[in-house]
């Protein structure tokens, strides 16, 4: 059975660039939002085994809404994605609870690996 993601971007390119790189994988995108405001809203109905999020987004920003999501649901397991890499990002990433932060552009082998490290 293949694993659900939930992409939140508000680039449709980048969620349709995510499953082109999840085609023959044991993973599938089940759901995209554009903000978090979508996602927060859409999660439950959804049950995502994982999320990637980006982190600048028009409305609440994807750190804000991973601290949400987590509060509401502490068993999500999200992986923010954002070209924004400073030390203080990956950082906040982590103090909200993200199971890891992934640069753009992505490769294949980065997300599967930081997707299945995610689940453990």
């Amino acid at each position: 059975m293949k694993r659900r993601l939930m992409v939140v971007d508000d680039s449709r390119i980048m969620e349709l660039q995510i499953r082109k790189l999840l085609e023959g994988t044991d993973f599938e995108v089940a759901a995209y939002c554009e903000n978090g405001e979508d996602a927060i809203a859409c999660y439950s109905e959804v049950q995502p085994d994982i999320v990637t999020m980006d982190i600048i987004m028009p409305g609440i920003d994807g750190l804000e809404t991973a601290q949400i999501l987590l509060e509401e649901h502490p068993e999500a397991k999200i992986i923010m994605v954002s070209s924004l890499v400073y030390d203080d990002t990956i950082r906040e990433a982590d103090c909200v609870g993200a199971k890891g932060f992934l640069c753009k552009p992505l490769n294949q082998a980065g997300l599967i690996n930081a997707l299945r490290k995610a689940l453990l």
